[in-house]
């Protein structure tokens, strides 16, 4: 099987172009590539595949074999593969993903291959009921949440995935292999959760580590960091628009107040293409 070796400022996936592969077990086969001592090694899996309503189709696994709805990194990668590859020569795709039909405007460099990638996610998406959140409230903004003793204050924020923001003070010492976890398995969320610990630099520069739900900590989260502008600006700190910096590099996120859509650009790198024995 062909693949391609790609990643989101660090957020690493092993993408299967499926209109010449076949893969007849997603889960399994995520599982098996992302080890990174007997794999490939990578946070997951992404199929590129045909739709019958946009241009493309995107199934993403995370490592633990778990499908997610979306994936704001993965799917850069997905616009930069298509477009390198001359699958299409639009450089404004639609790409289906179980989040919905998300748009893609691509930016190409000299050498005429796609450097970076501004992705439409969509609105947010607020209703606790929606997220899922296991709560009766309207909206779940600086909410407090009891874990191992201590109380956190969360806002919680859907991007197509469900997501809890939490503002701490300083990120780079935040025990994120204790608390993620307990988080992701919080009684609150029936479908578990993706973690973000948010540490506010200025109102325009944020600074987010990431537990991923199903891959534990990433180098970047692009979902995440759609919710994490809009949970800071939802709690007065930060302004619509601002850059979100992850273990991998940095991503710009604006909120646009006039249709409410959520805008994320950053780069797309391929890494290598090679051949696995399945």
């Amino acid at each position: 099987m062909k693949f391609a070796k790609m990643h989101g400022i660090g957020n690493d996936y092993v993408y299967v172009n499926c209109f010449e592969e076949r893969v007849e077990n997603p889960s399994e086969l995520a599982r098996f590539v992302s080890n990174r001592h007997f794999g490939v090694g990578s946070d997951g899996l992404v199929l590129i595949l045909p739709s019958e309503k946009a241009d493309f189709r995107m199934r993403m696994f995370n490592s633990d074999g778990s499908e997610a709805e979306m994936c704001g990194n993965a799917i850069r990668c997905v616009g930069k593969y298509v477009y390198d590859n001359r699958m299409t020569d639009k450089k404004t795709v639609t790409v289906e993903t179980l989040a919905g039909i998300k748009v893609l405007e691509l930016f190409t460099g000299k050498d005429g291959k796609v450097e970076s990638v501004k992705v439409d996610m969509g609105e947010p998406m607020l209703n606790p009921r929606d997220i899922p959140v296991d709560s009766g409230k309207e909206k779940f903004i600086n909410e407090p949440v009891k874990i191992g003793g201590e109380v956190y204050h969360v806002t919680c924020v859907s991007m197509g995935n469900p997501h809890a923001v939490t503002f701490v003070g300083n990120v780079k010492d935040f025990p994120l292999e204790k608390i993620g976890p307990q988080m992701e398995n919080h009684s609150l969320f029936p479908n578990r959760i993706n973690a973000e610990f948010v540490e506010v630099i200025n109102r325009s520069y944020l600074r987010m580590r990431v537990w991923e739900r199903g891959a534990g900590e990433t180098m970047a989260c692009g979902t995440g960091a759609c919710a994490v502008l809009v949970a800071a600006y939802l709690n007065g700190i930060a302004d619509r628009k601002a850059t979100v910096e992850l273990l991998g590099g940095n991503l710009t996120i604006e909120w646009d107040e006039n249709n409410n859509h959520v805008y994320k650009t950053g780069p797309a790198t391929h890494v290598f293409t090679g051949f696995l024995d399945i």
